[in-house]
């Protein structure tokens, strides 16, 4: 227990003795919990402006700040604050626009708009407002707390149980569950998760010479991470949005209708009792689907809302409001929900090191591109009496979070009301403006023409496939994940003296390659009925 609270402080002070970023009254300000601060704001900032979302606000940043606080170990914390800080503040920003406009600013947030928008429309948009606040940090706070306890007890689990093949097979398991629960059928998660996987082999692997190159010198080693993962995700979400744009020739509805009442314009007597019980449900439930990777916040919102609605039928009073025209539990179910999901959704990342979810994938792509932290089962090795800087750093990770929701729950509810004036920037402005930054962060940090190059066409290759409905996520973690799974893979053929049989050698290898298949033929046999 002693080195536990020991790597605890550790990790809590490597946050606040960091590097200064700048000095107030002759005081030193810490880098990570200022970046924090200014991830949350502009998290929520970018929450409340539909069209942005945390992942493309954190695609953006990657690039920026490595440039700014460089390669080295020290600059992970700072950086990693500045992403979770994102990562939060927009979970709560995106109820802002759904509240006032009926316009969600984040797909989470679409949910909010049934009960949201409505109690708005009646007089009543600091009520609403404050209710969503109060229901996603409520919910993003129990799932950090599942986080803290969980992830380092799954990953010792994983390093005291799992050996190469195993791990292999797990890593197998999860790019096939990820291919059958996102997007519209199996057949496309896994056509995207094989374009991954050969995207990532490319000028890669042990051999002498570069694989897959065609003659082509750049790509001796391998197409560039950062330039790959934005124009997959960011770049093709942009071509997407003008398309749209182009295509309904207007720019937002915004309803301009709402009438402010200011005597019943705030928390009433007896909200927080009465909506307690749909965030602690909906908090549960976030957290289980956001632990599963690849399952998503909009699962979770669906699931929430509608659980409380049949709970809220079945006890309705005759006074109260009907669901969906203003019921405060509807805003408080959703808004926990989406919210869980954040925290759950690192638990695989730090503990497996798979990513969940976009926002995963910025803190595992910033992982890679600093150095110092690896994810997985690793990190959390208590040894003594050497210390294990990753672990510390996980700690850290831990430390930032709960500042985070702290920040949340002070400032976070007066930024976020005030941010509603978002809502109006005109998407002719804002995405062009969104392209060139990304454009200019990638040369900022590649200082190459060739990676631009490799970012625009994988952002077409991103918009052909929103286009043909073929998701794009899988792509992603495939191939964040192919060169893990190919290591791991010759490590345990040669650690078997060369058995390619190696995956079916133990019980728990076989369960799990049996569970890769039986999650694509059971899903797709849903889907397909």
């Amino acid at each position: 227990m002693s080195d536990i609270l020991n790597y605890i402080w550790l990790g809590v002070v490597s946050v606040f003795q960091s590097q200064p970023l700048f000095s107030l009254f002759g005081f030193g300000i810490p880098a990570a919990p200022a970046m924090l601060l200014g991830g949350l704001l502009t998290g929520i900032a970018v929450g409340a402006t539909p069209g942005l979302a945390g992942p493309m606000a954190m695609a953006i940043s990657l690039p920026i700040l490595i440039s700014a606080f460089g390669f080295t170990p020290d600059a992970l914390l700072p950086v990693f604050g500045f992403l979770i800080g994102i990562m939060k503040g927009a979970t709560v920003g995106g109820a802002v626009p759904a509240i006032l406009f009926n316009m969600p600013g984040t797909p989470d947030a679409l949910m909010t708009t049934l009960d949201g928008h409505p109690m708005a429309k009646s007089g009543q948009p600091k009520r609403a407002l404050r209710i969503a606040q109060i229901s996603s940090v409520s919910g993003d706070t129990f799932s950090d707390i599942v986080l803290f306890v969980g992830a380092p007890f799954l990953a010792v689990a994983v390093e005291a149980y799992l050996d190469l093949p195993e791990k292999t097979a797990l890593l197998i398991l999860s790019i096939s569950f990820i291919a059958a629960v996102m997007g519209k059928s199996v057949g496309k998660g896994l056509l995207a998760v094989a374009m991954g996987l050969a995207v990532a082999y490319v000028g890669t692997g042990q051999a002498l010479s570069p694989r897959m190159t065609f003659g082509i010198d750049a790509l001796s080693n391998g197409f560039p991470l950062v330039s790959t993962i934005l124009g997959v995700l960011i770049l093709g979400e942009i071509f997407r949005s003008i398309e749209e744009l182009w295509q309904s020739g207007r720019n937002g509805s915004a309803d301009d209708d709402i009438i402010h009442d200011p005597q019943a314009d705030d928390l009433q007597p007896g909200d927080i009792k009465r909506i307690s019980p749909s965030i602690a449900r909906s908090a549960v439930i976030g957290t289980i689907i956001g632990a599963l990777p690849g399952v998503g916040s909009t699962l979770a919102a669906t699931l929430g809302y509608s659980l409380a609605k049949r709970r809220y039928d079945g006890r309705r009073g005759p006074d109260d409001v009907e669901f969906g025209k203003g019921a405060p539990e509807g805003i408080a179910a959703t808004e926990s929900a989406n919210s869980a999901v954040s925290g759950a959704n690192l638990i695989p990342v730090l503990s497996l090191g798979i990513p969940g979810n976009a926002a995963a994938v910025f803190l595992i792509l910033a992982a890679n591109s600093i150095g110092g932290f690896n994810p997985g089962p690793a990190v959390f090795r208590f040894t003594t009496p050497e210390i294990n800087p990753e672990l510390v750093i996980a700690f850290g990770i831990f430390t930032l979070m709960a500042l985070g929701n702290l920040l949340n729950w002070t400032i976070g509810g007066y930024f976020m009301r005030s941010m509603g004036v978002l809502a109006r920037i005109p998407g002719q402005i804002l995405l062009p403006t969104v392209l060139l930054i990304t454009l200019t962060a990638i040369y900022v940090q590649e200082t190459s023409l060739f990676a631009l190059w490799v970012t625009f066409s994988f952002g077409v290759l991103g918009y052909t496939m929103r286009r043909v409905e073929v998701p794009v996520l899988p792509f992603v973690i495939a191939f964040i994940l192919a060169r893990p799974l190919e290591q791991t893979a010759r490590e345990a053929f040669a650690a078997t003296g060369g058995d390619p049989w190696f995956l079916f050698n133990s019980l728990t290898s076989v369960l799990f390659i049996i569970a890769a298949i039986g999650s694509v033929i059971f899903l797709n046999r849903r889907s397909g009925s």
